[in-house]
């Protein structure tokens, strides 16, 4: 089938590169330039494992393309996919112009067929009409530029474009995009329109099938067909809900640590029980990047605009803004004054496997050391690597882990980088001025990091 993607940030550029990798004619538009100049060289913008490969290897099988031409985009598609950002405005509400103009210059473009219009992009519960509305405005617009000033019709015919609109929330982890793509625990479809899921489906047939799935014995993916609001909902309820379970385990660690039980044991647990489930029961230092943050305030502003106080999600913002502070506090119980002492932070991304630090706990925590007189320092596997220094003030990036180490009063574990479990902690440890661990993943073994000569000290444990 022939595809346009619209927007190539993790979800667009994946959906695209993934699209074209089972079959299908894909052409991904953005109106970056040096964006669009690096991808037709094959090279992902993005730090996504298994990302490259997969460009490169449709673009050697001609099966994607990069443009910043919209226009051409949209003659090319029979699906066509919105995906760009919407990012939080301060009152935590989605900032929805990206989607706008892609929807109006989408009108402006359609021509005589039919084309099923798919918002990829998290968008407020209500956006696919909205989207229409914006679609046919752009067609609108283009048809009165038909007209000459003087009012004599031109000879061009009458624009008479057909298109639906469909929603199909993505659940995609980052660091694990692509696996996602091809192993997803189901495909969301909202929409009215018979023909419009029936094409979808089509698309999606080879992953439903689990032909490139890792394992391809398992029954077919589950394929929701839902109305165009409770597929906008689902992806929403489902990233508030898992923010929700992470935010609990933390207010249990907070316990645990007063009562002297250990939160790791008492998470698997309560993980063995079916109806809870073991997945997100990690305590930790909060969760960050550019998902749960946002949809979950998303969620709350539309309940707000509805007349309902969603408190169980306001909650979880409240505990999971307190959890940030929980390092601090333990290398304050640790160090007692931060005034001068130098502190070193394993990893700096909000999550493994991404060089995304979008609302990444370690900026926080920079932040806050910084505040209160101390010197940081960090080693991060990939912003270290890369050189990226975007949005990094207040700290030291070094290239290695032992050079962090060397001359810290103690550091906290961040990020939960694989790398850190093999890491020679006996030779960091006497390189610091005081061996201190806090490990703000509970992800290192604690009898492991004092027989390295460590003070450890883990969440909730």
């Amino acid at each position: 089938m022939r595809v346009c993607v619209i927007g190539t940030g993790y979800v667009g550029l994946v959906t695209g590169a993934c699209l074209a990798h089972i079959g299908h004619d894909v052409v991904c538009i953005d109106n970056n330039e040096e964006k669009v100049k690096l991808m037709k060289a094959g090279q992902s913008p993005i730090f996504e494992p298994g990302l490259s490969e997969i460009m490169q290897s449709a673009i050697a099988n001609g099966k994607i393309q990069f443009s910043t031409d919209l226009g051409a985009g949209v003659d090319h598609g029979e699906i066509l996919f919105i995906a760009v950002g919407t990012p939080p405005l301060p009152t935590g509400e989605s900032d929805t112009r990206y989607v706008e103009a892609v929807a109006r210059g989408i009108g402006a473009h359609l021509k005589d067929g039919y084309k099923v219009i798919v918002n990829k992009s998290t968008v407020p519960i209500g956006s696919g009409d909205w989207v229409r509305m914006i679609v046919l405005d752009g067609i609108a617009e283009r048809q009165k530029q038909l007209v000459p000033a003087g009012g004599v019709p031109s000879s061009e015919p009458e624009i008479t474009a057909e298109f639906d609109v469909v929603s199909n929330p993505e659940f995609l982890r980052e660091g694990s995009a692509v696996y996602d793509t091809y192993n997803p625990d189901r495909i969301v479809l909202g929409g009215n329109s018979g023909k419009a899921v029936a094409m979808m489906k089509e698309l999606y047939a080879p992953i439903v099938e689990r032909q490139f799935a890792e394992n391809k014995s398992l029954p077919n993916v589950p394929v929701l067909v839902t109305d165009l609001s409770s597929a906008e909902m689902i992806k929403y309820a489902a990233n508030a809900f898992l923010a929700t379970k992470i935010s609990f385990i933390n207010e249990v660690a907070n316990i645990c640590d007063r009562v002297g039980a250990d939160v790791t044991q008492v998470a698997k647990g309560i993980g063995l029980d079916s109806r809870i489930g073991n997945k997100f029961l990690n305590a930790g230092i909060g969760w960050g990047g550019s998902c749960f943050p946002k949809d979950v305030l998303a969620l709350i502003h539309t309940a707000d605009d509805y007349g309902y106080e969603a408190q169980l999600l306001k909650s979880a913002v409240t505990v999971n803004e307190r959890q940030r502070q929980i390092a601090l506090e333990k290398l304050q119980h640790e160090l007692k004054i931060l005034k001068g002492k130098t502190i070193g932070l394993l990893g700096l991304t909000f999550k493994p496997d991404t060089d995304d630090l979008r609302d990444a706990p370690a900026l926080n925590l920079i932040e806050q050391l910084n505040r209160l007189g101390a010197k940081v320092k960090a080693y991060d596997p990939i912003i270290s690597q890369t050189g990226m220094r975007h949005g990094l003030s207040g700290v030291l990036v070094e290239t290695d882990a032992e050079r962090l180490a060397d001359g810290c009063d103690a550091l906290v574990l961040v990020t939960e980088w694989q790398q850190f479990q093999t890491l020679d902690y006996a030779k960091m440890a006497k390189l610091m001025t005081n061996p201190v661990m806090i490990d703000g993943r509970n992800y290192l073994d604690r009898e492991e990091m004092m027989r390295a000569g460590f003070q450890y000290v883990g969440i909730g444990r």
